[in-house]
This record gives structure tokens, sequence and C-alpha cells, in this order.
């Protein structure tokens, strides 16, 4: 009954905004998610990517409301974690056919300084992960099987984190742009 009022108390704190709230539920959490997804993963990055991904969807379903009772708290975020995890791996499936086309490499104009520095301040504020691999892909070109290799990751994953960390690239350059 404690746990309840505790996760009532904490689920009031998140829907009002409270950025410790949010923390409080990060800790507590977290390290649950991370082990059963590396358990199903086997992949400690893929873990990484299953429990951030969780916690995002956790906190959005708590601000739309959608707990039904605070005491279904801890299933209810080792059952997003499990739906999670499950859509990464029909996804990595999925991905295999289109990460094996080839497209053409687009004509490289000529870069303005003002848009290399702003890229290179970019670059600096990702994830040393996400720096590691947009270098592998893009300025190293290594295959697919080296660029896993050396991140440990799955190959079939490539594509997700390619798209995560190209996302975070577009979200901080447009917020120094502007």
């Amino acid at each position: 009954m404690i746990e309840s009022a505790e996760n009532d108390r904490l689920i009031a704190r998140i829907a009002s905004g409270d950025s410790a709230a949010v923390t409080e539920l990060h800790d507590r959490f977290s390290s649950r998610v991370y082990f059963v997804a590396l358990r199903e993963m086997r992949s400690p990055a893929d873990a990484e990517d299953v429990r951030n991904e969780t916690m995002v969807r956790v906190l959005e379903a708590i601000r739309r409301d959608r707990l039904a009772s605070a005491s279904a708290l801890p299933s209810f975020v080792v059952g997003i974690a499990r739906n999670v995890i499950r859509e990464f791996g029909r996804k990595g499936r999925r991905a295999e056919s289109i990460a094996e086309r080839d497209f053409p490499a687009p004509a490289i104009p000529e870069i303005d300084h003002t848009v290399k520095r702003a890229v290179e301040s970019v670059i600096r504020r990702l994830k040393p992960r996400e720096q590691e691999f947009l270098r592998l892909y893009y300025y190293d070109e290594l295959p697919k099987a080296e660029i896993s290799r050396r991140l440990g990751i799955r190959e079939e994953r490539m594509r997700l984190i390619k798209s995560r960390a190209l996302k975070s690239f577009r979200e901080i350059y447009e917020r120094l742009v502007k």
C-alpha cells in the first residue's frame, strides 16, 4: 500500500511537470528495464536503446493519463519494455532488406565555412556513441559489418541507430541555428 501511495505522488508530480519526478521515475525503473532488455536482446547497446525508448514511452503515457492505477506502475513499465523489445526485433528483421540496398551518393555541394562550424559544433554536442557511429558510417565509410563489430551492435540494429543519431543531429542543429 505504501508503494502505491508513493507511485500516486510520483505520477502526480510528473503530470504537474516536476522534472525531479522524471529523474526519480528513471532512477526507480531504468535498471530493471535495462536488465530485462539485456536478457532478451543480449547486447548492451540494444538494451540501452530499449531502456531509453521505454522510459520515454512511460513518461508520455503518464503525462497523457494512460496509467490505470498507480499500483500498476511497475508492471506497466515492464510491459512497455517488453513491447519495445518486440518492436525492435521486428524492425531489425525489416531493416535488413532496406539496409542492403545501394542508394546513389548525392552530389556534395561546396560547404560554407559558417555551416561547417555549425556542423562541427553539433557533432560535439551529440552523445559519444552517436558521434562514433556517424564518423564510422559517413566519414570512414566502413561496411555495415565492420561498424556493427566496432560498436558491439547487431547489424540489423544499425538502421535504428542511424535514424536516432540523425534525428539528434537535426534537433541540435535546429536549436543552434535559431
